[in-house]
């Protein structure tokens, strides 16, 4: 049997999103279909993506990334949501930042084989101003 290659599931108040071995197009629309879901059914904002066992991916996938964020940005307006990413390398840190950046490092940060940070950052409260 093959081992699944995406996970998405609410633990605790947090989405973690984990992707294993080859990244393709499909598999992002799929991660983002669900995290988009499960952030509307549970209203949870924060999402951790654990990418610790992902092969690394090429320029296209962090673009189609790219895509998938400001799409979900033009359809559900600026979303106060907090986003982890946990890589293992700094090519996938590099990528991460071109998939998510467009956003800025308030809304995102990368974590280097650090998922006890990650959960720290995603529970502590944002430095910004509360919007209604």
């Amino acid at each position: 049997m093959e081992q699944q290659k995406l996970w998405v599931e609410p633990v605790g108040d947090i989405i973690i999103a984990r992707i294993r071995g080859v990244c393709t197009e499909d598999l992002l629309k799929d991660c983002q279909r669900r995290v988009i879901e499960l952030a509307k059914d549970t209203r949870q904002v924060k999402v951790l993506y654990d990418t610790l066992e992902m092969d690394v991916p090429s320029v296209d996938i962090a673009l189609v990334q790219q895509a998938l964020e400001s799409e979900t940005w033009r359809r559900f307006g600026p979303a106060p949501s907090r986003r982890a990413i946990l890589v293992s390398s700094t090519r996938v840190a590099y990528l991460s930042r071109i998939a998510f950046g467009e956003y800025g490092e308030g809304a995102y940060r990368v974590f280097y084989n650090d998922m006890a940070g990650a959960m720290r950052w995603l529970d502590e409260q944002p430095q910004m101003s509360a919007q209604a």
